[in-house]
């Protein structure tokens, strides 16, 4: 029996067991993690989130497992749903729910898994509050250390499904927290000056944590609890822009026309000379075609890979936050109503996966500028938030709570013992609690946390794991074809949008598919050759 370990258990993991399933004879599976709660993973468990908190993704849009999310939600009681004010009523497959709902469906779903898998003849061990400190490959196998004791057990799979990686909780202070995700929500936060840096889903998610502990959103207004009128949160960014509201559009997506994952690999197959901007040169030719009025209105054919961002943001800059906010959010809902889909918005949606494909043969000044240019209006697009999170910023709006601020490029900020200074060209901000919500940061081989695995990698002299199309790792020599490596902040250098769900799923099919298969041959990254 195939021996494989599964190192963590939230959605990567979890989507990695149950593909397992299709494996042609039973394997033996091991499960670690490090909560004492296997099978929710950080993004929904109970100690990092509240009921306020929203996921941003609906059940649509997440892959099943054994069953839909809205068919798990519809055997829920009402009492149940009740507590997070879900009425069971008037459920439906487009909705957004509180995260903490989501991580009980993937908990359920880990279960049901484990059932199933024993049904088939698998052995399985869940090891809950169990962190794994070490990997330790070598030619006959992978060793695991698990709270620094190595085990006698010998893998032939280990899959690092380790997820998100924020600072720990150590490195925050009652005034400073280096992620939302680092003890805020066991804090006591008094109202006074907030920072907050970041103005995406993740801001908004610190905002609400902390406007929790003083009052409550009520009939669509947010009602200040008597004694926290010292309360004031400012959300930033360098642009000061807020993020828009998800928008309605056919799901799964429709194919493109132009710019096909065929028509991708062959420009790639031309070389890295001008890969960017032929690309960029196809992006315009689909846009034109699927909605010529909005590309003439923002002169689409005079933009390049460079200038877009400016173009794409435009709009919102000369609006300002709250008012875009508010216009917007009316759009929204008036299409979701009519069922009604912005070409462009929707063509901008799906460019973003075949266009990423790119990423890993750009040299290394186009990947510079991808990521400053044409990266930032995919990642806007693609992180659209639950138009409930833009109607409770409104609120707090309203209520004289929140302000949003843009830095610029040229700003210093100095986190104190006892307060954080932001200083501009124009202003100097003054915050008695920080908090840095701007998310996951792409990481390095010399980043990771398990020292022997990160030796060895570190001798092939690659700065980042180089993995295969399964998602083994490919060297050096007792590494390949052992090691299954999903962990996400790893792998942004080469996929930048590679943090959703349905992407942990992809993810997650191909590395099931390592434990019955000799690795893959071919290589995700190319090495650059300069020309």
């Amino acid at each position: 029996m195939k021996n494989i370990a599964i190192i963590g258990s939230g959605p990567t993991g979890i989507y990695t067991f149950y593909h397992l399933l299709n494996n042609s004879t039973p394997l033996s599976v091991s499960i670690f993690e490090q909560a004492d709660e296997a099978g929710v993973g950080m993004p929904y468990n109970d100690d990092d989130n509240s009921r306020l908190m929203l996921a941003n993704i609906a059940s649509i849009e997440i892959p099943p497992i054994f069953m839909t999310y809205l068919d798990w939600l519809k055997e829920q009681s009402d009492a149940h749903l009740a507590r997070f004010k879900v009425d069971k009523a008037r459920l439906h497959d487009r909705q957004f729910l509180p995260r903490l709902l989501l991580g009980e469906y993937f908990r359920d779903s880990f279960r049901s898994i484990v059932k199933e898998a024993k049904k088939l003849g698998f052995q399985v061990t869940v090891h809950e509050s169990a962190k794994v400190t070490d990997i330790i490959p070598s030619t006959t196998g992978v060793t695991l250390s698990v709270n620094d004791t190595t085990l006698a057990d010998r893998f032939d799979l280990a899959v690092i499904a380790t997820g998100h990686v924020w600072p720990d909780e150590k490195e925050a202070t009652r005034t400073y927290f280096p992620s939302p995700w680092s003890g805020l929500m066991d804090a006591s936060i008094p109202p006074c000056r907030v920072g907050i840096m970041g103005t995406s889903l993740s801001g908004l998610d610190a905002a609400m944590a902390v406007v929790m502990q003083h009052g409550e959103f009520r009939d669509g207004k947010f009602i200040l609890d008597k004694g926290s009128e010292g309360l004031n949160i400012t959300l930033m960014s360098r642009t000061g822009i807020l993020p828009e509201a998800d928008f309605y559009c056919p799901i799964p997506y429709e194919p493109l026309s132009v710019l096909t994952e065929f028509v991708v690999e062959s420009e790639i197959a031309k070389g890295t000379d001008g890969l960017l901007d032929r690309i960029f040169a196809l992006m315009v030719k689909e846009l034109e075609l699927a909605d010529p009025a909005w590309c003439e209105k923002i002169s689409l054919r005079n933009q390049d890979a460079d200038s877009l961002r400016e173009a794409w943001f435009e709009d919102r800059k000369r609006h300002g936050p709250f008012t875009w906010a508010e216009e917007n959010l009316s759009e929204v809902e008036r299409n979701k109503r009519e069922r009604r889909t912005v070409a462009w918005r929707y063509t901008v949606l799906r460019l973003h996966e075949v266009v990423q494909e790119i990423v890993p043969h750009l040299n290394e000044e186009d990947r510079e500028r991808f990521k400053q240019g044409l990266a930032r209006v995919f990642i806007d697009n693609y992180a659209a938030i639950p138009p409930q999170s833009i109607r409770r910023l409104l609120a707090l709006r309203e209520a004289s709570i929140i302000s949003v601020a843009a830095l610029g490029d040229d700003y210093t900020l100095d986190a104190g013992s006892d307060r954080t200074v932001i200083t501009t060209k124009e202003t100097v901000y003054r915050f008695d609690v920080f908090i840095d919500a701007r998310g996951q940061k792409p990481l390095k081989t010399k980043d990771l946390p398990f020292p022997t695995l990160r030796k060895q990698l570190a001798e092939t002299g690659d700065e980042i794991p180089d993995v295969g199309e399964d998602y083994t790792l490919k060297a050096p020599e007792t590494v390949r074809g052992r090691i299954a490596f999903g962990a996400i902040p790893w792998l942004m250098h080469d996929r930048p949008f590679v943090q959703g769900l349905a992407e942990c799923a992809e993810i997650a099919e191909a590395m099931a598919k390592a434990a019955e298969k000799q690795a893959s041959g071919r290589r995700r990254r190319l090495p650059y050759v300069e020309n």
